[in-house]
């Protein structure tokens, strides 16, 4: 007499649950990586006790370095003086009336650096935000 089960064992395994777990890992990540919006120098901020709410539509940043000269970045994007303005227009282009640039300036840059950049926010209308660290 010979038994044999009713139910036999499939060899066969099925990915698409581990495609699907992989697809939401990877719309997750895209998702949380363009929250993040890193600088492109390393800046030594002025404190405030101040903050405002506002989220900045692009970032300007000056750099102080050490010998006269100073380095400017719109977003990541390391870049002399005189490309900036047309820089900062095309990273503006999607602007709305509420459209902010924040403005990431190191402790030891001369007033008149901030001025510059400040007449440009001027010149195209843009309202300009400066960035500080929270205050003691």
């Amino acid at each position: 007499m010979s038994l044999r089960s009713r139910n036999k064992i499939s060899s066969e395994f099925s990915m698409s649950s581990m495609t699907d777990i992989v697809f939401l890992l990877l719309i997750f990540f895209m998702v949380t990586s363009t929250m993040i919006a890193p600088n492109a120098l390393k800046l030594l901020l002025p404190s405030s006790n101040n903050q405002t709410q506002a989220s900045p539509l692009a970032s300007v940043s000056i750099k102080d370095n050490q010998n006269g000269t100073y380095t400017y970045a719109v977003g990541t994007t390391i870049m002399p003086f005189e490309n900036l303005e047309t820089a900062l227009v095309k990273e503006m282009a999607e602007k709305s009336d509420e459209a902010y640039v924040s403005l990431h300036v190191d402790k030891s840059v001369p007033m008149e650096e901030v001025v510059k950049i400040m007449n440009i926010a001027k010149k195209h209308e843009y309202k300009l935000i400066l960035a500080t660290q929270p205050g003691e």
